[in-house]
């Protein structure tokens, strides 16, 4: 099967912790501070690759993680860097957060190479929190946190005209006619199971790209079938032809068709049918009655609505190249550019906005504080020592906890409890 969707978790690179070291030369005992910086981490970036057409890559690895940085070491030794981790998909590919469904990139347009996932930046070593007061500080910054996140990989094939129909209405034969396109071509009711592209070159007129987007059935904007599979090329294209069996081979009435698939393109998305629109009777050539009953049947209902009717035979080549000029005209009122989604969600901003405190008073008339970034800093602060807990304590002051603790009244001697570790406050 065609492979347009892919859902994948990937990983950013974790920063590389800052070092604690101290100089040891002869005849310097007591050296100061030299531990080294931590690497960034890598990150997780995404580029258009022209020679792909699927998202088969994809289909059979779940997991795709940046390398971390390394970990700052002696004598001001900066820990190397991260590899960045580069993933290759077709131009169209929309990458979406798959927990909430919304757009972090649109990889179309001008959109080449973006970075989906920054990695975390390097920790800094103990050198940096040398003061004239705390001459070997006995601690460092950890690397900055990874970020992993669930993606959806959908491809969105970029097209100037979407040719629409039933199965068996002669879709592919029109392509392979009128393109350098090659399809399989038969009688299955289940044809093509792939969008099929071609060029379109005109005389006097610049070519332009059509899809022949796979037989829709009716229930397809619910699902059913290969429906949301199918439906989602159609989103790009600028002009859609609707294609029909004028000759009713297979007993299909061609304007019960075009109806029931703009039914299904209205409950996907009613922007679809904003879309100019051109009607294709096909198999001309092998109809048995009066050719202009059927047309003027189309024409009656759709030429008060602005689409016009064309009555064509894909295989000898009746009416195509008019149909195919009016189709360019239609292109040449439409907006240039290609329709590129706009970002919804920033995992950077998701992941790394203000992390939260709580400072509540329990049962025993203790402060409690709890909070991420308040974990961390415990997670790799000495507060054992003098000056770790100097430290800690200017951190608290300068994220407004101190502030808070006083406007809820706190006085010396009070109780203070944060993750297990329980102290006086005294200001």
């Amino acid at each position: 099967m065609f492979a347009d969707r892919a859902k994948i978790i990937i990983k950013s690179g974790k920063g590389g912790n800052g070092h604690v070291s101290f100089r040891r030369e002869k005849f310097v005992p007591n050296g100061g501070p030299d531990g080294g910086d931590g690497g960034k981490g890598g990150d997780v970036i995404f580029e258009v690759d022209e020679g792909l057409n699927t998202l088969t890559d994809y289909r059979h690895r779940r997991k795709f993680a940046a390398t971390p940085g390394e970990e700052g070491g002696k004598k001001n030794c900066h820990g190397a860097n991260g590899a960045d981790l580069i993933l290759k998909v077709p131009e169209g590919t929309v990458i979406k957060d798959a927990a909430s469904g919304k757009v972090i990139a649109d990889m179309s347009g001008d959109n080449r190479r973006q970075v989906i996932l920054k990695g975390g930046r390097g920790g800094l070593g103990n050198q940096h929190y040398a003061t004239s007061t705390m001459q070997a500080p006995k601690y460092a910054q950890p690397g900055g946190e990874a970020i992993e996140i669930e993606v959806q990989l959908e491809l969105k094939v970029i097209a100037d005209v979407g040719l629409v129909g039933f199965p068996n209405v002669g879709k592919s034969t029109f392509l392979s006619r009128v393109t350098n396109a090659r399809p399989k071509i038969a009688n299955y009711h289940f044809t093509t199971l792939n969008p099929n592209l071609g060029v379109v070159d005109l005389d006097g007129d610049k070519g332009f790209v059509i899809a022949d987007i796979p037989g829709l059935i009716e229930g397809a904007s619910e699902g059913i079938g290969l429906g949301h599979e199918f439906l989602r090329h159609i989103e790009r294209t600028k002009v859609i032809i609707h294609m029909v069996d004028g000759a009713s081979v297979e007993g299909r009435d061609p304007l019960a068709d075009i109806l029931a698939i703009n039914k299904e393109l209205e409950a996907y998305d009613p922007a679809i049918l904003e879309k100019p629109q051109v009607i294709a009777c096909n198999k001309m050539d092998v109809y048995q009655g009066d050719t202009e009953d059927v047309v003027s049947i189309l024409k009656e209902e759709f030429n008060p609505k602005g689409i016009d009717v064309f009555s064509i035979s894909a295989v000898s080549g009746q009416g195509v190249k008019e149909l195919l000029y009016h189709v360019a005209g239609l292109l040449e009122k439409c907006p240039k550019e290609t329709t590129v989604y706009e970002q919804e969600f920033d995992p950077e901003l998701h992941f790394f906005t203000d992390e939260p405190y709580t400072v509540e008073i329990n049962e025993e008339g203790e402060y409690v504080v709890e909070g991420p970034k308040i974990e961390k800093m415990l997670g790799y602060t000495n507060i054992d020592s003098e000056k770790g807990f100097l430290f800690f304590q200017k951190f608290l002051k300068e994220q407004g906890i101190l502030k808070e603790l006083e406007e809820m009244g706190i006085e010396d001697g009070d109780t203070v409890r944060m993750y297990g570790l329980v102290f006086d406050y005294y200001k």
